[in-house]
């Protein structure tokens, strides 16, 4: 065989595996069509949010502490900043199903976590306005990842490590075998024991070369940046933070290094077409003017609307991640349909991946909910 594993898509799912494999001895063929980081995926635009108390469910929390970890690993490895501990604040109805898990998973696992009614929230962040009625949790010690140094230092640790990265080289064909695997990309062809299949928004295409057909979703949504007042929004004193409100979910980021705040829609996108790029940033109204609205409502010390990008989502039906072995070849691990939150977790889904194809499971972490098998009929 040419390689031990081949790693179809070299994002942040895919290169988080390829340097853990390649650190264990393991040759590793990383395949990506693009240059990661790029701009075709869901991991670009600088800042991603890492929450620890979870209100998509508990069963994520132990994976975020676990990814928490890693990060920080990572971050002393490379010697850049990865991680920024800004704190995060989830704002919701007390009632709601969200910030009931949220403060149900924080009790639950122990967590430095304050709950703070809207005026005390407004009194310490004075560029918040909180509806009345709402309350904070705010998390001491998550934070905001620099989503494409990560992923720059992972692919410096697999490298260093002897993987082999070959970009703007995609997959065009699978073959599988019993033991083995065949895949062939621009104008060669490898070989390798086992294949992880971490696709990102090609999702499908790919997994068809596999025999799979899966009930994934893919959307286009978009994110903006404000001008500031450093003195109110920078990172060294406001949060990130994460609104849960009546029709509508935002989330944002403070002004990192002069950047502005970030804020982003959650919910919503819309139904993109895989065969052609998605359209530039503006195309629509709402690219700016819901986070506007939003800005205008919560966020009232915010200046002007200067810039945007779009980004591509992959949605499962319940918003739950794939992370699983082929149901007919053990020697298959995809990891796929991250929908909106998947990037904090990929340090340990990276890992997860590494076990899985070595069938060397150190990993107490249960993966069952993010099984295949619940889409069977």
């Amino acid at each position: 065989m040419d390689y031990d594993v081949i790693i179809v898509g070299a994002g942040s799912m895919g290169m988080a595996a390829g340097y853990y494999l390649a650190r264990d001895g393991k040759r590793v063929l990383l395949l990506d069509a693009h240059d990661p980081p790029h701009t075709e995926g869901s991991h670009h635009g600088e800042t991603r949010i890492i929450r620890h108390a979870y209100g998509e469910g508990e069963s994520y929390v132990s994976m975020a502490l676990r990814a928490q970890v890693l990060w920080n690993e990572l971050q002393n490895l490379s010697g850049e900043e990865l991680f920024i501990n800004t704190g995060v604040l989830t704002v919701a109805r007390p009632e709601s199903k969200f910030m009931q898990n949220v403060l149900r998973s924080a009790e639950a696992y122990g967590l430095n976590v304050e709950q703070l009614a809207a005026e005390e929230i407004n009194f310490r962040w004075n560029g918040f306005k909180v509806p009345e009625g709402y309350i904070g949790c705010h998390e001491l010690e998550s934070g905001v990842l620099m989503s494409e140094n990560c992923i720059r230092a992972f692919k410096v640790q697999a490298l260093k490590h002897g993987a082999i990265l070959k970009v703007h080289t995609p997959a065009t064909a699978i073959s599988v075998f019993d033991k083995h695997v065949e895949v062939a990309a621009g104008s060669e062809s490898f070989t390798a024991d086992s294949l992880i299949v971490a696709p990102g928004a090609a999702a499908r295409k790919l997994l068809s070369m596999i025999g799979l057909s899966l009930p994934l979703e893919e959307l286009r949504t978009s994110f903006s940046w404000f001008k500031t007042d450093e003195r109110i929004y920078s990172a060294e004193g406001f949060p990130a933070y994460l609104f849960e409100l009546p029709a509508e979910m935002y989330y944002g980021f403070p002004s990192i290094n002069g950047t502005g705040v970030k804020i982003g829609r959650h919910d919503g996108g819309r139904l993109r077409d895989m065969q052609k790029p998605p359209e530039a940033f503006g195309t629509y109204e709402q690219d700016q003017q819901d986070v506007a609205g939003f800005a205008e409502r919560c966020l009232p010390k915010v200046g002007k609307h200067h810039s945007g990008k779009t980004c591509s989502y992959t949605n499962t039906p319940d918003g739950d991640f794939i992370i699983d072995q082929h149901p007919d070849y053990p020697h298959i691990v995809l990891a796929c349909g991250f929908s909106c939150h998947g990037f904090k977790f990929s340090s340990v889904v990276g890992e997860i991946l590494s076990e899985l194809v070595t069938g060397d499971r150190k990993s107490v972490l249960d993966i069952r909910p993010f099984s295949i098998h619940r889409f069977e009929k």
